[in-house]
C-alpha cells in the first residue's frame, strides 16, 4: 500500500483542529488582531516576495487580470488588515446553540455550532486567499492545510511566516495552518485523497481546477467562484442610475468572479441604452461582443465585434463585455438559465412585480435588485470576508463566511431518561 505523503500534515492538521476547537473567543480574537497588526509592520517584507513573484510571471509571460490578482498593493495590504480585523470583531459561532426546543417527553434538544475540523484549500494566483481563509479558519477553530498556486509562491510564504508568529503570540499549533511548498502537481491529487485527516475540499480557481476536484477526491467538495454574470436592464429602469450600475460591475474589478459578463437589455430600450453604454464603457477601455440586434444598434462603432459561437459562456475576466437584446424579462430569465453559471445576476427595474418575478424564477447564489454585481462577497455581506463563493446547494451557498465554515452536534439534556 503506497503512503500518502501528505499523511504527516494531516496527523499535525488533525491535532492542531483538537486544540483550536476548545481556544476561546478571546484568544481566537487577539490572534486575527496581531495577524492584522503583522501584516502591516511586515508589508516591505511581503511586497518584496509579491514583487519577485510579478517579475517571475512576467518573465514567463503573464499578463492582464492574472498578474493583478497576484498584484499586493499598500491599499490592498492595508484592506487585508482591515478585513482581518473584522472577521475578528464578528461573533464567534463556535459553541452557539439554535432551534432548541422541550419536547412532549421531557428531553430538551438543541444543535451546538462545531468546527468543520481540517479544510484543505487548493486556490490559484490570488495571495488575499491566504488571508481570508487563514482568518476565517481560525476564528472558527478549523485547521486548514493550504496549497496555493506556484506564481504566488515567495507571498504566500512572507504571508504564512507572518500567520505563524502570529499563532506563536497566542500560544497555539502553527500546525493549524499548513502550506504545501512542493510545486509538484502530483500533490494536489494527494490532498484530494487525504480523507482520513481532511473534512472540506475547497477550489478557488478555474474551472478545470473544479472538474479535477470534483472528479478525484474522495473528501467532499464545495465549488463555486466561476461567474457568468448578468444584469438585465428591463423598460421600466432608470437609464440615468442604470448606467453607474453597468460601468461598476464591468469596471470595478474585471478580474474577479463577481463582475459582468454579459448585458441584456429590453428591446424596447436598447436603442436610447446601448448607445450611451458603448461611449461610456469603451473610454474605461471596454470591448463589445454583440448579438445581431445589438450590433444593428451600436455596431458602427470600433469597440463593438459581433458575438462569437461561445461568447455568451465565457467568464471573461478581463473588459470584454457580451451585449444582447431580448424581447422581455421571460426571454431574459431564458437566456440566464442557458448561459449562467449561478453565481451573481442583477434586474435593473421599476417594476416591482418584475423584480419579484426576476427573484423568484433565477436561481443563482446570488441575485440583485437595482445594484451591482460586485456586491457578491463575503465582505460587502457582513461577513468579514469569505472563503469562496459557492455556486452549489449542498451545505453552503453563496459568500461563505464564518458560520459555513461550522458544522453541529445535537445536543440532548435528559432527567434520566429511558426510551420506552
Amino acid at each position: 500500500m503506497t503512503t500518502n505523503p501528505l499523511t504527516p500534515m494531516g496527523i499535525e492538521a488533525r491535532n492542531a483542529a483538537r486544540i483550536l476547537a476548545t481556544a476561546t473567543t478571546e484568544v481566537k480574537n487577539a490572534l486575527l488582531h496581531h495577524l492584522a497588526e503583522g501584516l502591516l509592520t511586515n508589508q516591505e517584507t511581503i511586497r518584496a516576495a509579491n514583487a519577485r513573484d510579478l517579475a517571475a510571471g512576467e518573465a514567463a509571460g503573464l499578463r492582464g487580470n492574472l498578474l493583478d490578482r497576484m498584484t499586493i498593493t499598500p491599499e490592498r495590504l492595508a484592506s487585508f488588515a482591515a478585513d482581518t480585523r473584522t472577521v475578528a470583531a464578528l461573533p464567534d459561532p463556535i459553541g452557539s446553540e439554535y432551534d432548541s426546543r422541550l419536547l412532549p417527553n421531557g428531553l430538551r434538544v438543541s444543535r451546538r455550532r462545531t468546527p468543520l475540523g481540517v479544510i484543505g484549500l487548493i486556490y490559484e494566483a490570488r495571495p488575499n486567499v491566504t488571508i481570508d481563509i487563514a482568518a476565517l479558519c481560525l476564528k472558527t477553530g478549523n485547521a486548514v492545510i493550504m496549497r496555493g498556486g506556484k506564481e504566488i509562491a515567495e507571498s504566500n510564504l512572507a504571508i504564512l511566516a507572518v500567520i505563524h508568529e502570529s499563532l506563536d503570540r497566542v500560544g497555539l499549533p502553527r500546525t493549524a495552518v499548513q502550506y504545501i511548498e512542493n510545486p509538484d502537481r502530483g500533490l494536489v491529487g494527494d490532498l484530494l485523497k487525504l480523507h482520513d485527516y481532511v473534512d472540506m475540499i475547497i477550489p478557488r480557481g478555474g474551472a478545470g481546477l473544479h472538474k479535477l476536484c470534483r472528479e478525484n477526491s474522495t473528501i467532499p467538495v464545495i465549488t463555486g467562484g466561476i461567474g457568468i454574470c448578468h444584469i438585465y436592464v428591463e423598460e421600466s429602469a432608470d437609464l440615468d442610475k442604470s448606467l453607474p450600475i453597468v460601468h461598476n460591475a464591468k469596471t470595478q474589478r474585471p478580474s474577479v468572479c463577481n463582475s459582468l459578463d454579459t448585458l441584456l437589455v429590453q428591446e424596447s430600450v436598447a436603442g436610447a441604452f446601448l448607445p450611451r453604454v458603448v461611449e461610456n464603457l469603451s473610454g474605461a477601455g471596454v470591448t463589445f461582443r454583440a448579438d445581431e440586434a445589438a450590433m444593428d444598434i451600436v455596431g458602427d462603432n470600433p469597440a463593438v465585434q459581433p458575438a462569437g459561437p461561445g461568447d455568451f459562456d465565457t467568464e471573461w475576466l478581463n473588459l470584454t463585455l457580451g451585449l444582447r437584446v431580448v424581447p422581455d424579462l421571460d426571454a431574459a430569465i431564458e437566456h440566464i438559465r442557458a448561459h449562467s453559471t449561478n453565481h451573481s445576476e442583477a434586474i435593473l427595474t421599476e417594476n416591482w412585480s418584475h423584480a419579484q418575478r426576476f427573484l423568484n424564477e433565477v436561481d443563482s447564489a446570488a441575485v440583485f435588485v437595482n445594484a451591482s454585481t460586485r456586491f457578491n462577497d463575503g465582505g460587502q455581506f457582513g461577513l468579514g470576508a469569505e472563503v469562496a463563493v459557492s455556486t452549489q446547494k449542498l451545505h453552503a451557498r453563496g459568500p461563505m463566511g464564518l458560520e459555513e465554515l461550522t458544522t453541529y452536534k445535537w445536543v440532548v439534556l435528559g432527567d434520566w431518561h429511558v426510551r420506552t
